[in-house]
């Protein structure tokens, strides 16, 4: 088992000690989705560096808010970030992945077959799986707006219980347009994780929980 001198110094320059066999398994996901990204456009994050300072510490942060055995469904998934890494950290989850590109389905599920991971990847719009399958998390990264998330699962709550959202600095402006148009009525809104998107920047990444007002009293 060896991993490329760069991933190392990577995981070295963000401060991040990960199990050898997770680490190798991150890697592959990486070179992987990186070999398919020259037919296919699914990342701009194409160093080792943008993929451990971005992509892998957005899933660190999330991985430990899901408990074990979680039906979780990452939507939008693209090239499966959160979803895949977290899968491979977390591997007591249920993971699914929802995206409604077809040729970008496809390459997930050859992705997460080549890792021998135990994802089900649905090549659907996440609302289409929420009319007849129930998840406990939704996660998502980059898909859309507070305003949008809320609209979105409205009709679909008995399906879900909660939504855990990465989202960057703007989170705050989107919560407002949330509340200015109304759609937070009914609904909790709560800052679960905070940190610093770069060690020497300002910028701050956010984990939000939303979910229906006292289900998780």
């Amino acid at each position: 088992m060896s991993l490329e001198p760069d991933f190392v110094a990577a995981l070295d320059s963000h401060g991040i000690e990960l199990d050898p066999a997770q680490a190798k398994q991150l890697q592959d996901y990486a070179q992987l989705v990186w070999q398919w990204n020259e037919k296919l456009n699914l990342t701009r994050h194409t160093t080792w560096d943008l993929f451990v300072g971005r992509d892998l510490r957005d899933c660190l942060q999330l991985a430990p808010l899901l408990e074990a055995d979680e039906e979780v469904l990452d939507v939008g998934s693209g090239n499966g970030v959160p979803g895949i890494p977290i899968a491979i950290l977390r591997p007591d989850l249920q993971m699914s992945l929802a995206e409604s590109v077809g040729k970008r389905a496809k390459v997930l599920d050859d992705i997460v077959s080549d890792l021998n991971l135990p994802v089900t990847v649905y090549g659907a719009r996440g609302e289409h799986l929420l009319e007849d399958f129930r998840f406990t998390t939704i996660i998502a990264r980059a898909v859309g707006s507070l305003t949008k998330f809320c609209r979105w699962i409205e009709p679909h709550w008995t399906n879900v219980d909660r939504l855990l959202l990465i989202k960057g600095p703007k989170w705050v402006d989107e919560r407002g347009e949330a509340r200015h148009h109304g759609l937070m009525k009914g609904l909790e809104l709560r800052r679960v994780v905070s940190y610093p998107l770069a060690a020497d920047g300002p910028d701050e990444g956010v984990i939000l929980q939303l979910n229906r007002a006292g289900r998780f009293d």
